[in-house]
């Protein structure tokens, strides 16, 4: 069959479901995945045929597709971060957003005190320390570490299955990560100290699921994504009175948040008596990152 012949049949199955440029993106990226071919080759080479068993898994995933299982779970990959990950429906998918995250905490590095990035250290105790809290695939730890190679960086995880991932992606990378299974909301005592903690924690309440999409509702684990409408903030209490006492003088806390809730999270952070303290917008044009500085 023709390469153009089976885009046509996407299209046919799936855009009364996604809109068309998303299910052109689907298509590119199965035929990247599964062919090795370019997104441009149908450009080329218009009348492109395929034989029945490269077809099969076009196929295949075009019917994972149609029952709204993301693209990212059906080929267990995604990129963030320009560096290839591994996921399943044990772990979020990671988002853009989540990546404006990590260059904010590596222009906080590379502007400030702990600026690490070229140093030789022949004091390991000196290097810098991060700590990643609800690491899942690791997509936050991981980057970090790969772009400051003389940071020590800890990932804290409650899921095994996720840590399994995480671990997984951490050797795909070639990066050093000290993984820690530990639940936030229990956790009493560590043994290091961290010049910067970052979170990305759940932080959808239940009355918020009607604006989610259903592959997301459908696919990626509620563990990840879902607190109570009566105690939203849940999480950012906890990790916020835990970095009061695990930070370094002058350490920074990174969070992703609620766009609905960040002044609240923000007033949490100025309560606890944390300084310096920004609130950013994403590229949508939400409130979605926030930093804090904690002097002891």
């Amino acid at each position: 069959m023709q390469l153009k012949e089976i885009k046509i049949i996407y299209h046919k199955e799936l855009d009364e479901m996604y809109p068309k440029e998303e299910v052109d993106s689907f298509f590119y990226i199965l035929i990247e995945h599964y062919l090795s071919l370019e997104r441009f080759v149908l450009a080329l080479q218009p009348d492109l045929s395929i034989t029945k068993d490269e077809e099969q898994p076009l196929f295949e995933a075009l019917a994972q597709l149609k029952l709204n299982r993301p693209v990212q779970y059906v080929i267990r990959k995604t990129t963030f971060m320009d560096l290839d990950f591994e996921v399943d429906e044990n772990v979020l998918i990671p988002r853009p957003e989540t990546e404006e995250l990590v260059r904010w905490i590596l222009e906080e590095v590379q502007r400030s005190r702990v600026e690490i990035q070229g140093r030789k250290e022949e004091n390991e105790n000196s290097a810098l320390k991060i700590l990643d809290i609800g690491t899942g695939s690791g997509c936050i730890a991981i980057s970090l570490a790969k772009n400051l190679p003389e940071a020590k960086v800890y990932a804290l995880e409650i899921s095994n299955r996720a840590l399994e991932i995480a671990q997984r992606n951490a050797i795909k990378n070639e990066t050093i990560i000290e993984f820690i299974q530990a639940d936030i909301l229990e956790l009493s005592e560590l043994q290091d100290m961290f010049d910067i903690i970052v979170s990305n924690p759940p932080y959808v309440r239940e009355m918020e699921k009607d604006e989610m999409e259903k592959n997301v509702l459908e696919n990626e684990p509620d563990l990840a994504l879902f607190v109570s409408d009566e105690n939203p903030l849940v999480f950012y209490k906890s990790i916020t009175q835990f970095a009061k006492g695990y930070l370094n003088s002058n350490g920074f806390l990174f969070l992703e948040v609620n766009q609905y809730l960040a002044k609240e999270t923000r007033a949490l952070l100025e309560n606890h008596k944390f300084s310096e303290i920004e609130l950013r917008k994403d590229m949508f044009d939400n409130d979605r990152m926030l930093k804090g500085s904690f002097t002891k």
